[in-house]
C-alpha cells in the first residue's frame, strides 16, 4: 500500500515545477479566471408560464477554458519552449523517483460515480437518472470520437516508449469530462459539491505523468477535450432527448443565435429551445 503522504508530495512537486514555467501557467490562470468569473455570474432563470421545458445555450465563454487547454497542449508540437518543458518535467519526475500508482485507472470514473451516489443518498442534481445518463453517455461518445482518431493520426510516442498513442490523454479526457458533468449537475444546488470532482481529475492527470504514460501537454489537451465534450453534450441534450420521447408526444424545437449586453459583460452564443 502506497503512503498517501507520498501521493500528496508527488502532486505538490508537480504543481511547484509547473509554476516555474510561465507560459503554461499563464495560459491556465487566464482560462480558469474566466471560467470562475462565468461560473460565479450564473444567471438566475425566471419562472415563466410557458411551454418551454429546456433552454440550453452554447455561450462562447463556456468553450474558452477547454479550447485554451487543448491549444496549450497542441502548441507543444510547434513551439520549442513548450516541447522543452515536456522533457524537463519528464526529467524532473525521473530524477525525483516519484512513487507510481495505478489509482489513476480508477479515479477518472469517481466524479460520475459520485453523481449517482449522491442522488441515491437523496442529494439530487439537476437531472433525473434517465436524463443525466443520456448526457453522460453523449459526452463520452463525443470524447471517444475525438480522442481515439487523434491518437492514431498524431502518433506521438509515450514517455515510456510503449506505443505511439500518447496525445491526447484519454484518462485526463474522461476524468475532466466526468468532473465537468458533476459540476454541471450540482452547480445550481450546491456549488461546493459541484467542484468536488476536479481533485480526482487533477490526481488522474498528474499520475499519468508520474507513471511515465503521458507528457504534460498530453494531459492538458485531454482535460480540454473532456470539458469540451461535456459542454457540447449538455447543449445537445434537449435535441437528443426527443429521440427517447413517447410516440404520443409532439415536440417542436428551434435553434437561434443570441446576443445579450449587460452593464458588466456581453454574451454571444446559440440558443436551443424545445417545445411540446
Amino acid at each position: 500500500m502506497l503512503d498517501p503522504n507520498n501521493k500528496i508530495r508527488n502532486i505538490i512537486f508537480m504543481w511547484t515545477y509547473v509554476k516555474k514555467n510561465s507560459i503554461l501557467i499563464l495560459l491556465l490562470k487566464f482560462s480558469l479566471s474566466i471560467y470562475a468569473q462565468d461560473s460565479l455570474s450564473l444567471q438566475k432563470t425566471a419562472q415563466q408560464d410557458s411551454l418551454i421545458i429546456r433552454d440550453d445555450t452554447l455561450d462562447y465563454k463556456k468553450l474558452i477554458v477547454p479550447v485554451s487547454l487543448i491549444s496549450a497542449g497542441a502548441i507543444g508540437f510547434t513551439i520549442p519552449e513548450i516541447k522543452k518543458f515536456d522533457y524537463d518535467v519528464r526529467r524532473e519526475v525521473n530524477d525525483h523517483t516519484l512513487n507510481n500508482s495505478k489509482l489513476d485507472n480508477y479515479t477518472l470514473f469517481v466524479p460520475a460515480a459520485l453523481v449517482y451516489g449522491l442522488n441515491i443518498a437523496g442529494v439530487r442534481g439537476k437531472h433525473n437518472l434517465k436524463d443525466r445518463t443520456i448526457i453522460l453517455a453523449t459526452s463520452q461518445a463525443i470524447l471517444l470520437a475525438i480522442v481515439i482518431p487523434s491518437k492514431s493520426l498524431i502518433g506521438r510516442e509515450r514517455p515510456d516508449q510503449s506505443n505511439y498513442m500518447s496525445f491526447p490523454s484519454g484518462h485526463a479526457a474522461i476524468a475532466f469530462s466526468t468532473a465537468q458533468f458533476m459540476f454541471r449537475e450540482y452547480r445550481d444546488s450546491n456549488y461546493w459539491i459541484s467542484l468536488s470532482g476536479y481533485p480526482f481529475a487533477i490526481f488522474t492527470s498528474v499520475y499519468r505523468i508520474i507513471n511515465n504514460k503521458h507528457w504534460v501537454t498530453d494531459v492538458l489537451s485531454g482535460a480540454g477535450i473532456g470539458i469540451f465534450s461535456t459542454e457540447i453534450a449538455y447543449w445537445l441534450y434537449p435535441k437528443i432527448k426527443t429521440l427517447f420521447k413517447s410516440k404520443n408526444e409532439k415536440t417542436l424545437s428551434m435553434i437561434s443565435p443570441y446576443f445579450q449586453k449587460s452593464y458588466q459583460q456581453k454574451s454571444l452564443g446559440l440558443n436551443y429551445q424545445l417545445f411540446f
